[in-house]
């Protein structure tokens, strides 16, 4: 099997990759009371200097009172915070590496941690609040680009706080930021896209992470067909989207009816911008396992992945789970060792290493 085609540059803006492969964001929890400790630098340093083209960083909050869930998921925003995220960077590029800040609010997820407010949904926002969480999420990418990030990501998928404003399921608003039409329900989205993109200007690039299933309901989809997609995600490309990360369980199962496009495909086909695919990239189990419900089976079967990147359907490829068990999977894959690649143990969440 020949991998060449995934180990060559890409470029987008001022965003250089020496490859295609992103290390998809993993929350870790162990930044102590939101400050990464030189432990999560050498983390990532770790996987830069394996050859990872992109580290996405796990889940990072925005300066809200409850944009998190758990204690020790690490800020983006105060001095102290930001300047322990200056040393990640540091790290990162000093080992050849690029590095995105994932941006986050978690909304309505309690995960038994009392957090200083009411958690935040769409139903219990005011204006102001929507507002003031506008705000803080640009102040979060002004920050990113200030601390030579080399691009971020917005966090709009999997059930949290902008997703959740995106479903049907969880906002009923009769305002302006609700609707019956995904198209309706997108303008918070877009509004926090445009915010951002007003926040660090035109020549850094903005990802922006999506996905059909949520943490609460694996089944739905926000868009049923092509043309909601294109209602959903043509506005958030028209705010300044460069890049959609399309999250799937499993990047091989088809989107929708009558094509074998997966999330990602159809986001490239609809708005014509870069996407990233993911979902149990070198992995035959599905993302439940990563919290531990069983070991999936490894795979070093990549042709179905090789298929729809030669075909064009994506540009990058995010693993999570492979490349938190074994720091080197790129550079193993790179160098053929297929063998050497380890397998996925559901007790490496733990720990961070």
């Amino acid at each position: 099997m020949n991998l060449e085609s995934l180990f060559t540059p890409f470029q987008y803006k001022k965003l250089n990759l020496k490859n295609r492969f992103v290390m998809a964001p993993m929350t870790r929890a162990q930044s102590p009371d939101g400050v990464p400790t030189q432990q999560v630098a050498d983390y990532y340093s770790r996987r830069a200097a394996a050859g990872v083209g992109l580290i996405l960083t796990e889940g990072t909050v925005i300066g809200r009172p409850s944009s998190k869930n758990l204690k020790d998921i690490p800020d983006f925003y105060g001095t102290e915070a930001l300047n322990s995220w200056s040393n990640v960077v540091k790290g990162v590029h000093a080992e050849g590496g690029a590095i995105a800040p994932q941006i986050w609010h978690v909304g309505n997820t309690p995960y038994g941690w009392e957090a200083p407010a009411p958690f935040e949904s769409p139903d219990s926002m005011t204006v102001n609040d929507i507002e003031d969480t506008i705000t803080a999420f640009a102040n979060a990418a002004k920050a990113a680009k200030e601390l030579g990030f080399d691009a971020l990501e917005i966090h709009g998928a999997h059930g949290y706080l902008i997703d959740q404003f995106f479903w049907e399921g969880m906002n009923h608003r009769t305002d302006e930021y609700g609707g019956k039409t995904i198209k309706e329900r997108a303008r918070f989205g877009v509004e926090v896209v445009k915010a951002i993109r007003k926040a660090v200007g035109d020549d850094f690039t903005v990802i922006m992470r999506l996905s059909q299933w949520k943490q609460q309901d694996y089944a739905v989809k926000l868009a049923n067909d092509p043309k909601e997609l294109e209602d959903w995600v043509l506005p958030l490309a028209e705010a300044g989207v460069d890049i959609f990360h399309g999250s799937q369980r499993r990047y091989w199962e088809n989107e929708f009816d009558g094509s074998d496009l997966n999330f990602a495909g159809w986001l490239k086909k609809v708005t014509g911008q870069p996407t990233i695919t993911v979902g149990s990239v070198g992995l035959s189990g599905d993302f439940m396992e990563f919290f531990g419900e069983g070991k999936g089976a490894d795979t070093t079967d990549f042709s179905e992945l090789l298929r729809r990147y030669e075909r064009g359907d994506f540009d990058l490829v995010a693993v999570g789970r492979s490349l938190l068990q074994d720091p080197e999977w790129v550079q193993k894959l790179k160098e053929g060792r297929l063998d050497e690649l380890k397998s996925f143990n559901p007790a490496s969440v733990g720990t961070l290493y």
